[in-house]
């Protein structure tokens, strides 16, 4: 079967095998080997082994659902193919997963590897399925919107992209109810606008803004200020004022650290101590986020996590 993309005037018709399975399978497997080089904080060497098994199918499942909206697709050339073509891939992908996820829950036999992987998390922590919907629904969000208008739109962005991860780790370590999972929801928020605060120049290079074009148009900064080299004293005002939406957002969900114990405790604590020293280093760069993309050292965040664990928030 094949899908028909259309080119431009004097070219022949561009014909690409359609999407399936077997193509998010090579993405999957992709994702399998960049995992073992990668940094995943929440798995960290001192939590227990069961949690961090969990973590990694977490991370595997939330990886690949991102590299199937983001990366260039086995058998695709980004370069040639014709883009509504590459977008109606993508979206197929998605809804490819979208049914192995459904066979999980099912009964059925996923027929992804990282979907059954996460099988035994989801049948010993009781997950439900809305938080992997909500994580497919934000990808295909970010195949169709490229723009924000309001912070609420880009908070319920945030509530199908950033809130799963964090719902699901509260399930994963058993301390799921309601109370926590609200301040978990704060503490992702914040997380995916500090995130959105750091890559504005690789997002606009992808086609994206996640600032919301009221705060744009409150501090006067164009589209076209942030494609500058580095950052008009209009542009730092602006990610200050970010910076500080974000700390407010994270400072509310911090008492959920004195609402756990042990490693679950120290694994939350990892999440906002890795925030706000994000936060600190945008603050050192001078609100700067154009000309550099600011990273903490890893000394400022195992630091502000020993404070966030001590002090429980």
């Amino acid at each position: 079967m094949t899908t028909e993309g259309s080119t431009p005037q004097g070219e022949a018709t561009q014909s690409v095998a359609a999407p399936d399975i077997t193509m998010a399978a090579e993405v999957s497997l992709a994702v399998a080997a960049k995992a073992s080089g990668e940094n995943f904080p929440v798995a960290l060497k001192v939590l227990p082994r069961t949690w961090r098994e969990h973590l990694s199918a977490l991370y595997g499942f939330a990886r690949l659902t991102d590299d199937i909206g983001d990366e260039p697709l086995p058998g695709l050339d980004l370069a040639t193919t014709d883009p509504e073509v590459y977008l109606q891939a993508r979206l197929r992908l998605l809804d490819e997963l979208q049914q192995d996820v459904s066979r999980l829950y099912d009964g059925a036999r996923p027929e992804l590897d990282i979907v059954r992987a996460l099988g035994p998390t989801v049948s010993a922590c009781g997950i439900p399925r809305k938080p992997f919907d909500d994580l497919i629904a934000a990808n295909r969000q970010d195949q169709l919107v490229k723009r924000y208008e309001t912070y609420d739109d880009l908070v319920k962005y945030c509530e199908l992209s950033a809130n799963p991860v964090g719902q699901v780790v509260l399930y994963i370590v058993g301390k799921a109810t309601p109370e926590r999972l609200s301040l978990s929801d704060n503490i992702c928020t914040a997380l995916q606008i500090v995130e959105h605060s750091q890559d504005v120049a690789e997002d606009l290079g992808n086609g994206r803004i996640y600032l919301p074009r009221e705060d744009l148009e409150r501090f006067g900064v164009t589209e076209g200020d942030l494609a500058r080299p580095s950052a008009s004293d209009d542009v730092k005002r602006l990610m200050d004022f970010q910076v500080r939406r974000a700390r407010q957002l994270l400072d509310e969900g911090a008492p959920l650290a004195g609402m756990l114990s042990g490693a679950a405790r120290l694994a939350i604590s990892g999440y906002i101590a890795g925030g706000r020293a994000a936060l600190k280093a945008i603050e050192d760069a001078g609100y700067d986020v154009l000309a550099t993309t600011p990273k903490p050292g890893k000394a400022a965040t195992l630091t502000g996590m020993v404070s966030c664990y001590l002090k429980g928030r």
